[in-house]
């Protein structure tokens, strides 16, 4: 099945649920401040959908355009109002009432992500094993004396179960410019610290983990073909299920993902697979194929067969940390925090440009990631929604005008001088905050084009 079919209906579902979160954040608390609302809507443009509440008189409203929406209250600076309903124009709302309608989307987008990780530690947190590949000469991680194989445990006496853990907590430490004590697990089964230098490092996880010289460890099991798909160059070739590619033109397979590598880096070539198959060992001639990769645009070589290792290794590979409902809220808590945190750290660093804008993704890239989540299962596509409603929350809170974070900019203003910023003032804050807003989002899709590209 192509990505497209899974990633656009998983971006669909992604965005207009978060979206429907953030609006229903500001709808909410406009109606306890009472605020008349008169439309709530999921995305902007022409309506494909829409009802008018005959209790409330407001519309509910789906739109074609599905990348935001807006709750659109009563306003006397949006037209003429009746006398006998100014009361509940927004406009004429306390500053206090005005400000929470206002920081109520963001703030509802973190109860989300409360919510999303609470859900997914009770679930099941799976991962895999902190385990390090041999590093690189010259690298910080060769330079503490990891080895293939080892476990990272801690990091200045924080738990990193998984890898997803560890390269978190890495950034973090890069942002901090420390000296981190690092305690590892070596394959005698020693526990050892040492101090990571961290201090000269970029935060920038592109640049960050090649310094540091950190990868997953690919287990040395054999290299088993699970299923070759129908009318792939692998059927083609006479390749079956649990056979154990051995070595290929000759050359020992040293891993199931130096073999997908091998693959990859050879498209359009005859190869000889050395297999063995029911313990017996045989050669077979395959062509490998071509496909262009969905994320790089780069061709790639590809035999079409699902590739596996033994289960003994992949079990040992994988971790998984699982909660109950009381002790999954702190939890949830503390990783919504967390992310939070990074986020803003990271995206100020862009600012002071210790980290590359090309960082930031596009909804390119959300849906491609959305795709790849879901199609693994439920907890990793919940986990992407609580990481992209932070996203979310953060980037609504930027002082940015348009933005949440804007309106609440100039309510701080009005508090601080007793009166409104004047109208004129606000007017040029807008035009510059959506020329702000269109740079960035100019500048998201730019990077995912050039991921596209390669």
């Amino acid at each position: 099945m192509p990505d497209w079919l899974i990633s656009i209906p998983a971006f669909i579902v992604a965005i207009g649920v978060l979206v429907a979160v953030h609006e229903f954040g500001h709808f909410w608390v406009a109606r306890r401040c009472g605020v008349r609302v008169l439309r709530y809507s999921i995305g902007f443009g022409s309506a494909i959908w829409s009802r008018v509440s005959p209790k409330t008189g407001i519309e509910y409203r789906v739109a074609a355009i599905p990348l935001g929406g807006y709750v659109k209250m009563l306003d006397e600076r949006e037209g003429p109002v009746p006398a006998s309903e100014a009361d509940q124009a927004f406009n004429r709302q306390t500053l206090w009432k005005r400000a929470a309608i206002v920081a109520a989307g963001p703030g509802i987008n973190f109860a989300f992500a409360v919510l999303a990780y609470w859900l997914v530690f009770m679930l099941g947190v799976a991962g895999i094993k902190p385990l390090v590949a041999e590093p690189e000469t010259g690298t910080a991680a060769q330079a503490i004396g990891l080895q293939a194989g080892d476990r990272v445990l801690s990091l200045d006496g924080q738990a990193v179960p998984t890898w997803q853990d560890l390269r978190l907590a890495l950034i973090g430490k890069a942002l901090d410019g420390s000296v981190v004590d690092l305690e590892y697990e070596d394959t005698r089964g020693s526990r050892v610290t040492r101090e990571l230098d961290m201090r000269n490092m970029s935060a920038d996880p592109e640049k960050l983990f090649p310094a540091l010289g950190l990868s997953p460890y690919r287990p040395p099991g054999d290299t088993i073909i699970v299923e070759p798909l129908d009318g792939s160059p692998a059927q083609q070739a006479g390749l079956r299920p649990q056979d154990r590619v051995k070595a290929v033109n000759g050359e020992p397979v040293a891993s199931p993902q130096a073999f997908i590598d091998w693959v990859k880096a050879h498209p359009g070539e005859t190869a000889q697979f050395n297999i063995e198959r029911d313990g017996a060992p045989q050669t077979l001639s395959v062509r490998i194929g071509a496909e262009q990769d969905s994320a790089s645009g780069e061709t790639t070589g590809r035999i079409g067969a699902q590739i596996g290792i033994d289960s003994e290794h992949w079990e040992a590979m994988q971790t998984e940390r699982r909660l109950g409902p009381l002790a999954a809220v702190p939890a949830a808590v503390s990783e919504t925090w967390s992310v939070s945190a990074l986020t803003v750290r990271l995206l100020w660093r862009m600012v002071t440009g210790d980290v590359s804008w090309k960082n930031i993704s596009g909804p390119i890239q959300i849906a491609d990631y959305a795709g790849k989540t879901a199609s693994v299962g439920l907890e990793p596509f919940l986990s992407f929604l609580a990481l992209i409603s932070v996203s979310l929350a953060v980037l609504n809170l930027l002082p940015v005008p348009v933005l949440d974070g804007g309106h609440l900019l100039y309510y701080a203003f009005e508090f601080v001088r007793g009166r409104p910023l004047s109208d004129k003032v606000q007017a040029a804050g807008q035009q510059l905050g959506v020329l702000a807003l269109l740079m960035l989002m100019s500048l998201a899709f730019y990077n995912d084009i050039l991921r596209l590209l390669g």
